[in-house]
């Protein structure tokens, strides 16, 4: 299906439906490389397809920051709640339908969390150890570094950089909403079903500059991505309050 006719606005709507948990995403950095589609398709499942941009597919590295984790109507529980995040992904729809994230690998700072995303969403979690300084000013500065625990040689990445300015919602079937603008995700069962989850939020308000000023990652390559020698395309945000629903198989 051409890439262009799917549905990108219905994907935001609010479901009816309760949430499963809330969260608060914070300093999120979004780093994207573009690679022709076929280096992508044999690590991607059959059922899903590749969702292109101009013919190209992406594969992104995001890390950010989660607080208040908590299912509704319960109040966050300390230490437990409030964890950092680093994630390996690409995009990915459904039969022409529902565009949304395919993901390599996700690392977290919070062995509950990765053990309830593994249980309940089939997704790739793993334990890792991370840390996160911000430094606010004009421009903010931010570190974070990850290091993935039992494994050896440990999957990281060590990652500096800047935002400054105001902030604004990307423009609709622009690049940089396609690349941001995901509300739905995909997972594999141990028996190979497809497992869809959906999360919803107001729109990412991207900063109006954001640099990269260090890059050291080794979390493509453990996902079997030779990362390309261009640099990445750089989108931040302060961040959004997001309702995460339940997983239905498909």
């Amino acid at each position: 299906m051409d890439p262009a006719e799917i549905a990108r606005t219905s994907p935001a709507l609010r479901p009816e439906r309760a949430p499963l948990l809330r969260q608060s995403w914070h300093h999120l950095l979004f780093l994207h490389w573009d690679l022709p589609p076929e280096v992508l398709r044999p690590l991607v499942p059959a059922g899903l397809e590749l969702d292109l941009f101009d013919g190209r597919a992406w594969v992104g590295l995001i890390p950010f920051t989660i607080t208040g984790s908590r299912a509704p109507f319960t109040p966050p529980v300390p230490f437990v709640s409030d964890f950092h995040e680093v994630n390996v992904r690409t995009y990915v729809h459904h039969g022409g339908r529902d565009p949304g994230v395919w993901f390599f690998s996700l690392d977290a700072a919070s062995l509950l969390a990765v053990a309830g995303a593994r249980a309940v969403y089939r997704l790739p979690y793993y334990d890792a150890r991370m840390r996160f300084d911000v430094e606010p000013g004009d421009p903010a500065r931010y570190h974070f570094v990850s290091e993935r625990r039992a494994a050896e040689p440990a999957p990281g990445c060590d990652l500096r950089w800047t935002t400054r300015g105001g902030t604004r919602p990307a423009a609709f079937r622009s690049l940089d909403f396609f690349l941001v603008e995901r509300y739905f995700l995909y997972a594999a069962g141990e028996d190979g079903a497809l497992w869809r989850g959906q999360v919803h939020h107001e729109p990412y308000p991207l900063q109006e500059e954001a640099a990269l000023e260090g890059l050291e990652e080794t979390l493509l390559a453990a996902a079997g991505i030779a990362r390309p020698d261009a640099p990445p395309l750089v989108h931040a945000s302060p961040g959004v309050e997001v309702r995460i629903y339940p997983p239905e198989r498909l």
